[in-house]
């Protein structure tokens, strides 16, 4: 089965070896706690949780971006604020943030049942893994200013499609338990969410200018 190779021409490309039969059973049950130390430094997938003293809190569904993540967000500020006013990235800016997004790749793909691997702490060879090319110069200062407003679309797409993943990865939990096997269709779509995902992520983080596409493929 040849590899799902998500790109579109787009300057972010993921690409994940299948593993839909001969699953391993065991360490599928056990999933969430294993990946644990990858969620608490690069994120998972899910609803994230924030209190607000004067309104009670509030809910959102979304990515969690684990502690690497939250670095990558702060150098993201610094990134904007560097583009903005000199049309340029930070090289080592950049560098942590394609590594943090390597490295969440190869989590995310063991969290969403994609790849029984377990992900290496780092940045050795796994069969999950993203490719972001570098933006053509200079960047596109307007575009990066106003980045977060003209991303809304994405991120209300991706709350629905987050919602479903978490319905389907349930239901192929349940099916790897009991037969070995995940659905060729459902792991179409687990793929395909998690390529949009690291696609919006890049063009957020100011990684790429060009904008995401609405896509699976």
């Amino acid at each position: 089965m040849r590899p799902y190779d998500v790109t579109m021409s787009y300057p972010v490309t993921v690409s994940i070896e299948p593993a839909v039969a001969n699953r391993n059973r065991l360490t599928t049950a056990f999933r969430l706690i294993l990946a644990i130390p990858h969620i608490f430094l690069v994120g998972g997938i899910g609803i994230s949780y924030a209190y607000d003293p004067g309104h009670g809190g509030f809910t959102s569904w979304g990515g969690e971006t684990g502690l690497l993540g939250a670095v990558a967000g702060l150098l993201a500020i610094v990134s904007w604020f560097m583009i903005v006013f000199t049309g340029r990235q930070g090289d080592g800016i950049r560098q942590f943030t394609q590594f943090y997004l390597r490295w969440r790749v190869r989590a995310l793909a063991y969290l969403m049942l994609l790849e029984d691997r377990y992900p290496p702490f780092g940045d050795d060879p796994y069969p999950a893994r993203v490719v972001i090319a570098d933006p053509a110069a200079p960047r596109n200062r307007l575009t990066v200013a106003l980045r977060l407003l003209i991303a809304i679309p994405h991120f209300i797409v991706l709350v629905f499609l987050l919602i479903g993943w978490w319905v389907t990865a349930m239901v192929s939990w349940l099916l790897i338990l009991f037969t070995g096997a995940y659905p060729q269709g459902l792991y179409a779509y687990g793929t395909g969410c998690l390529a949009w995902l690291i696609r919006v992520e890049a063009y957020v983080l100011l990684l790429v200018d060009e904008y995401p596409p609405f896509s699976f493929d």
